[in-house]
């Protein structure tokens, strides 16, 4: 099973690596103000598919994360303890084909007040791809399919419109779906804007809801996106704040203003972006990351998963200080 999953890290990440460095070359500056003391709260089993691929934080600083390879939904404690809390199905085929990985994965998840996690399943059939959610206490379920033929990857929730957000990463589009009933309904396309698109391999990813827009990462193009809300909810126009960033996955602002805190996949760092799009390096590989995916911010804590997809060493959820400002919930 190790040999089989190590095989699996490297083909996937083969890929991505080749999309990912095709890239204009990062103009991150030298690594300055660095993060202090950060340790590795919690090694994962990459023999098991324990490849973390994102975070969703409960109100005790416990992690919710998915298991990308596992097809699991797992909270993880600051102490380091691992609880399984759901197991997906197999597609049929095994998963072989969903799009560009050609394999079964878990991906985003978002956690609302009440402790229902909501999450996205990839799995390149149209019975069991799209998004799924599961209740304290009880069973996952799903409540809206997605398209077989794209990959469901950045997840957000905004609470207030009542409304999950949908980053497609091989379609190049932003559903939305409603948090209301039983189920979640039809998926409605929010915005297919060429920003969103993919040159190769995998476009927007990462979604974040701040100051009235909803922002988003493009992995192939190497950049952060802003969308507006309109006055009915639509997107505005899309204006692109950073560039450069290669491997750009996941990312979290910092509270203050439009910083953020972004996990580059494949250069194994995180980096701060300012307002103007400038960034800098605050952790890399010497702190423990392989392939950071996601990263979460809470009470000064800053939370770094890393799926270790072409390390194939090491998957890990790495903690920090971080005196930079308090994340918007």
């Amino acid at each position: 099973m190790r040999k089989k999953l190590t095989a699996l890290a490297y083909t996937v990440t083969a890929a991505a690596m080749t999309a990912v460095t095709a890239l204009t070359a990062s103009p991150v500056v030298a690594a300055t103000g660095p993060l202090a003391k950060p340790r590795i709260a919690a090694h994962f089993d990459l023999a098991r598919g324990q490849m973390p691929e994102n975070i969703a934080l409960e109100p005790d600083g416990t992690a919710d994360v998915t298991f990308a390879a596992a097809r699991q939904v797992a909270s993880v404690s600051t102490a380091g303890v691992t609880r399984v809390l759901a197991t997906l199905p197999a597609p049929a085929d095994g998963g072989v084909h969903t799009p560009v990985l050609g394999f079964a994965l878990t991906t985003g998840i978002a956690r609302a007040h009440d402790g229902t996690l909501y999450f996205l399943y990839a799995t390149g059939t149209s019975d069991l791809t799209g998004l799924w959610r599961l209740r304290p206490g009880g069973t996952p379920q799903r409540i809206a399919a997605l398209p077989a033929d794209g990959l469901p990857n950045g997840l957000v929730l905004d609470e207030h419109r009542g409304r999950l957000y949908i980053a497609d990463s091989v379609l190049g589009k932003i559903y939305t779906v409603s948090t209301k009933g039983s189920t979640g309904g039809e998926p409605v396309t929010w915005s297919a804007a060429p920003d969103l698109s993919s040159t190769g391999f995998l476009g927007v990813n990462g979604l974040k809801i701040h100051d009235n827009a909803l922002w988003a990462t493009n992995l192939d193009r190497g950049t952060v996106l802003r969308i507006p809300f309109g006055r009915d909810g639509g997107p505005g126009p899309v204006r692109i704040r950073a560039t450069g960033l290669t491997g750009i996955d996941d990312f979290a602002f910092t509270g203050r203003g439009d910083e953020i805190l972004a996990a580059l996949n494949g250069p194994d760092t995180v980096v701060r972006i300012r307002r103007d799009g400038t960034s800098s390096t605050v952790l890399t590989a010497a702190d423990g990351l392989q392939n950071p995916t996601s990263l979460a911010l809470r009470r000064g804590t800053l939370y770094v998963l890393s799926a270790a997809y072409s390390t194939a060493t090491d998957p890990n959820l790495l903690l920090a200080p971080a005196s930079i400002g308090r994340s918007r919930r």
